[in-house]
């Protein structure tokens, strides 16, 4: 597994992360002792960057998480992430950036995880009630106590990623980069390489649907969380199917799965960006791992890049009460 850099300051991952937040909810059944073994095969793989937060679960993938690793800490890169809050409604979410949040989420976090430091720290969602510049002060201040090595911003709009760079330096933003999500190409990405900052790819495989997995709605298990968004419904779904249509072609002619087509399409798109695709089985992590061997010539990039331009997709990312927390 070959490796990345972060951002300019000294973190460095291996080319492709695995996102464990599906591990503990939202996408279908659970099974904590092959979740376990996917990471443990990761390890295998070379894969050393690990994704999980506080809010996954909540709290119960950081605890998975922390059993998967234990006696194993050197050998990873260990994200995490603070900023939003759910309460007694499923549906419901809420975000904080305040400083005594901050410190309260990164000593929860390091208890959970069973670690004495966190890789890198991410404020998950900005919060527009709190200057970026205060949230991120605490960050810097969990840096100077030794409890997170280096801090990243989910979600954060071109001006918030300045204003909180300006504070301490940011060493990776995440944020939905895919095939039917290319938004990021156009100000963020930018934004990121001008200041020396890393980019992290999640939903790379634009939450399963890139695979091909899904042919009907009723494909999703009865309680998955893409029942409820917007690109995965009704009409939308039927539009979107189109794209994966022609991605399968092009993976079947280049002798690759689809999954594996569209992870080898972002890590095409920059040295500074690491894709972090999610999955609790060995199977699909040995699939995706694969992509990094996948070599897509001039030609090829071109005609991906025509089949699949910046929106593309039918429908927004996430229902309206967590839309209005993106790009902020």
């Amino acid at each position: 597994m070959r490796q990345r850099r972060l951002g300019g300051h000294g973190l460095v991952v291996s080319s492709l992360g695995l996102g464990c937040m599906g591990m503990s909810e939202f996408y279908g059944a659970l099974d904590d002792a092959e979740s376990v073994a996917t990471i443990h095969r990761a390890l295998d793989l070379g894969i050393t960057l690990l994704d999980t937060a506080d809010v996954y679960g909540p709290h119960t993938n950081e605890r998975l998480v922390g059993r998967a690793i234990a006696g194993q800490r050197d050998a990873i890169v260990l994200a995490t992430k603070f900023g939003i809050m759910r309460g007694p409604d499923p549906k419901s979410r809420g975000v904080n950036g305040r400083p005594e949040y901050v410190r309260a989420s990164c000593d929860a976090s390091l208890q959970r995880l069973g670690v004495d430091h966190i890789d890198l720290y991410y404020q998950h969602r900005v919060d527009p009630n709190v200057p970026i510049e205060e949230t991120v002060g605490a960050m810097a201040d969990l840096v100077g106590q030794g409890k997170v090595r280096y801090l990243g911003l989910s979600e954060a709009a071109p001006a918030t990623i300045r204003r909180a760079h300006a504070v301490h330096p940011i060493s990776a933003l995440q944020t939905e980069y895919s095939l039917w999500s290319r938004e990021p190409e156009a100000e963020i990405l930018p934004t990121c390489r001008e200041l020396g900052i890393g980019f992290v790819a999640y939903s790379p495989l634009g939450r399963g649907f890139l695979t091909g997995r899904f042919r009907r709605f009723e494909d999703l298990p009865p309680d998955d969380y893409r029942r409820t968004v917007p690109r995965f419904q009704g009409e939308n779904f039927e539009k979107n199917l189109g794209l994966v249509k022609r991605v399968e072609e092009i993976a079947r002619e280049k002798g690759c799965t689809p999954a594996q087509l569209a992870l080898a399409w972002l890590l095409a798109q920059g040295e500074d960006i690491v894709p972090i695709p999610g999955t609790k089985q060995r199977r699909r992590l040995e699939e995706n791992a694969a992509s990094t061997n996948v070599t897509l010539t001039a030609a090829e990039l071109r005609r991906i890049a025509a089949v699949a331009p910046q929106g593309v997709a039918a429908g927004e990312r996430y229902p309206a009460g967590m839309q209005r927390f993106v790009n902020r």
